[in-house]
């Protein structure tokens, strides 16, 4: 028993690797739902979509904070200059006014974690 105990003191734990990775495999399906219910009354995903309260997140990933054309964002949200990625709309998603404070955004965000990977999977095959 000892043995064992000592020779796997030296593997990372699964519970960190495990959260590593959840943030990385959302539900695609599962997304489109949470987008529709919480996200398209203001944003759409298409290429060439209208802007609406919120921007059209075509091209989304890989481009900088305050950036869609034609959209009229706060200043608060061009200075941010972030890319966004999935770890920065992990953290965002959670919480967008602490994320930038003075976002015209209303959302009050995500909590949980499985939602955020959902929509975001979604995202990523939406709007690419």
């Amino acid at each position: 028993f000892y043995k064992r105990r000592f020779e796997n003191a030296h593997q990372p734990r699964t519970h960190n690797s495990t959260r590593i990775q959840s943030r990385r495999m959302g539900d695609s399906a599962k997304g489109a739902k949470i987008f529709k219910t919480k996200c398209a009354q203001c944003h759409t995903v298409e290429a060439g979509g209208a802007h609406k309260q919120g921007p059209n997140l075509n091209g989304l990933f890989g481009r900088q904070t305050g950036q869609a054309p034609g959209f009229s964002y706060s200043q608060a949200n061009i200075n941010k200059g972030i890319i966004w990625g999935e770890d920065t709309l992990f953290v965002y998603l959670e919480n967008p006014k602490k994320y930038i404070p003075g976002t015209k955004m209303v959302f009050a965000g995500l909590k949980k974690e499985a939602e955020r990977n959902d929509l975001i999977a979604y995202l990523k095959a939406s709007t690419a």
